[in-house]
C-alpha cells in the first residue's frame, strides 16, 4: 500500500502529481496535485493507485479528498496535445496544477520519469501512484475528473461511447471512427486518429461536425 515515507523524508510542505488520459485518442490530458493534511483522516484510509480502484471506489474518495486536502486539477487541451505532443502537453498539465494549488509546495513527487518545469524541487517516483499516497491521491482526481470530461463529451457524440472507454482505441471507438469520422475532440496527432482521417477524407482534414 502507498505510504507517506518519502513526504516525511523530505519536510516542508509536499505535494503529488499525477496525471490521466495520456493514450487515448480523444480528450484532453489532465493532471492533479494534492497537498495531504499533516493527519491523514480515516475516510482516505482506502487512498491507492486509481487504476487499483473501482469506480464505485475513486468517486466515492473524490469528494473526500477535496474536502480534507489541499489541491488542484488542470489539463491540457487537443489542440496542445497535437501542437506540443503527448508528453509535453502531460508536463504541461502537471505544471499547471503544481502552480493552482492554494499553497506553494517547497517539493513535488511525480508520477514517472519525467518532471515539469515548476518552482518546487521535483522528485520522479517511477510506479508513485502504487508507492506514495499523496500521489495515489493525485491519481484519483485526475482519473475521476477526466472521466467526467469525457462523459459530457460523450452526450455530444454518444456514438464513440467515451463514457465506457473514455477516449481509447478500444474496437468500439475504433469502429465508430471508420463509420463517422473524427470530432474536434480527437487527437489528430494519434497515429489511428490520423490514419481514419485519411482513409475518409484522403488527407488531414477534421470533421468539425
Amino acid at each position: 500500500m502507498p505510504d507517506r515515507l518519502l513526504e516525511l523524508e523530505l519536510g516542508g510542505i509536499v505535494c503529488g502529481v499525477d496525471e490521466a488520459g495520456r493514450g487515448p485518442l480523444a480528450g484532453p490530458v489532465v493532471a492533479a496535485a494534492v497537498i495531504l493534511p499533516a493527519e491523514l483522516p480515516p475516510e482516505l484510509a482506502g487512498l491507492n493507485d486509481s487504476k487499483k480502484l473501482t469506480r464505485k471506489a475513486r468517486e466515492r474518495l473524490f469528494p473526500l479528498i477535496q474536502q480534507h486536502c489541499q489541491w488542484a486539477i488542470a489539463e491540457a487541451s487537443v489542440a496542445e496535445i497535437d501542437s506540443l505532443n503527448i508528453h509535453r502537453a502531460t508536463l504541461t498539465a502537471m505544471a499547471r496544477a503544481v502552480v493552482a494549488l492554494p499553497v506553494a509546495p517547497a517539493h513535488a513527487l511525480i508520477d514517472g520519469k519525467f518532471a515539469p518545469p515548476v518552482a518546487a524541487k521535483t522528485h520522479t517516483v517511477i510506479g508513485g501512484d502504487t508507492i506514495c499516497v499523496n500521489i495515489s491521491a493525485a491519481s484519483i482526481l485526475a482519473k475521476v475528473a477526466r472521466d467526467q470530461i469525457m462523459g459530457d463529451l460523450a452526450a455530444l457524440h454518444p456514438e464513440y461511447g467515451w463514457e465506457r472507454n473514455a477516449g481509447y482505441g478500444t474496437a468500439e471507438h475504433m469502429a465508430a471512427l471508420e463509420q463517422n469520422g473524427t470530432t474536434i475532440h480527437h487527437r489528430r496527432s494519434f497515429a489511428p486518429v490520423a490514419a481514419a482521417l485519411a482513409a475518409i477524407t484522403g488527407d488531414s482534414a477534421i470533421n468539425l461536425a
